[in-house]
C-alpha cells in the first residue's frame, strides 16, 4: 500500500467523520478509494465504534414508499427473480429477455422506486439480462424468499402485500406477465364467401410451474373482470391462456406486451 503523510490520514478521518463519503474524500485527497476506507475501518476499530449499513428498507425504518411501484416488482419477483441471502453476498435479481430494454430500464426504475439507496445495475448474458439490486434488506420486502426452488414451497402474500395489491392489482398483473408472461398474435383462416380469409387476433399468455403464483395471477384477474381459462398441457408448468376480446382489449389498456 502507498505511504501517505500523516496529516493527510488525518485530515482524510476528520472528512470521514463528518460523514463525507469515502468516494468524495479520495476524490478530494487523490488517495485511492481502498486506501480511505481502510483508514475509516481502522479507525473505528480504535474507537470501538461497531459499523451499521445504513438502510432505506421500508419495513425496517417505517418510511413511505412507492406502493405502486412495489406491485409491479412483486409481480416481476415472483415470475422470474429469485433473492440471493449469504453472508457476503446479497442481492435481488430479476431475469428479462435481452431484447427487451425497455423492460430492463423499467426494471431498473422500479427498484430504485422501491429502494433507492442499494445500487442497481444490469448484467448480461447470452439473451439474458440479470437486472441486480444490492442489498441484504430485499427479503424484507419479499417474505417469500426460501431455500429452494419457488414451485417448491408455499407461496402466499402477507397481509401488508395483499392490501398492495387489492390498491394496485394491474401493477401486479403487469408485473407477473412482463416477467412470466407474454402477448401474442394468434392467427387462423375461414371461408367467407367462398374465399379463404386470414384473421388474426391477440392473446395473452402466462405460464409458472408454481400453483400458488398462477392462483395469484388469476384471484386477481377474477377481481379485475378478466376471463381466463388454463390450457391442456403435458408439463408440470400451468399455462393461463387470456383470449376473450373485452379481456384481451382490458389487459391491452393496462398491461401491454414486453417492449
Amino acid at each position: 500500500m502507498e505511504q501517505h503523510k500523516p496529516s493527510v490520514r488525518a485530515e482524510a478521518l476528520e472528512l470521514l467523520r463528518k460523514g463525507i463519503p469515502n468516494r468524495v474524500v479520495a476524490e478530494h485527497l487523490n488517495v485511492p478509494r481502498g486506501t480511505v476506507g481502510w483508514w475509516l475501518s481502522e479507525d473505528r476499530k480504535k474507537r470501538n465504534i461497531r459499523y451499521v449499513q445504513p438502510t432505506d428498507c421500508p419495513r425496517c425504518t417505517g418510511r413511505a414508499y412507492d406502493h405502486e411501484a412495489y406491485a409491479y416488482l412483486l409481480g416481476l419477483y415472483l415470475g422470474d427473480g429469485h433473492i440471493i441471502s449469504k453472508p457476503k453476498q446479497h442481492h435481488l435479481s430479476i431475469f428479462c429477455d435481452a431484447r427487451h430494454t425497455g423492460l430492463i430500464a423499467a426494471t431498473e426504475d422500479t427498484m430504485r422506486r422501491v429502494m433507492p439507496m442499494p445500487r442497481v445495475n444490469t448484467r448480461y448474458k447470452t439473451g439474458c439480462g440479470e437486472v441486480k439490486s444490492y442489498s441484504k434488506h430485499w427479503p424484507c420486502l419479499f417474505p417469500q424468499h426460501g431455500p429452494g426452488k419457488k414451485h417448491e414451497r408455499t407461496i402466499a402474500l402477507e397481509s401488508w402485500q395483499q392490501d398492495i395489491v387489492d390498491a394496485h392489482p394491474w401493477e401486479f398483473i403487469r408485473g407477473l406477465i412482463h416477467s412470466d408472461g407474454c402477448r401474442v398474435t394468434n392467427w387462423t383462416t375461414r371461408v367467407v364467401g367462398g374465399e379463404r380469409k386470414r384473421y388474426e387476433y391477440p392473446r395473452y399468455f402466462f405460464t409458472n410451474t408454481s400453483t400458488d403464483i398462477v392462483e395469484l395471477f388469476t384471484g386477481t384477474l377474477d377481481r379485475l373482470g378478466v376471463e381466463w381459462k388454463t390450457l391442456n398441457q403435458s408439463r408440470a408448468a400451468v399455462t393461463v391462456s387470456i383470449a376473450r376480446k373485452a379481456s384481451v382489449a382490458l389487459m391491452d389498456v393496462y398491461v401491454g406486451p414486453k417492449y
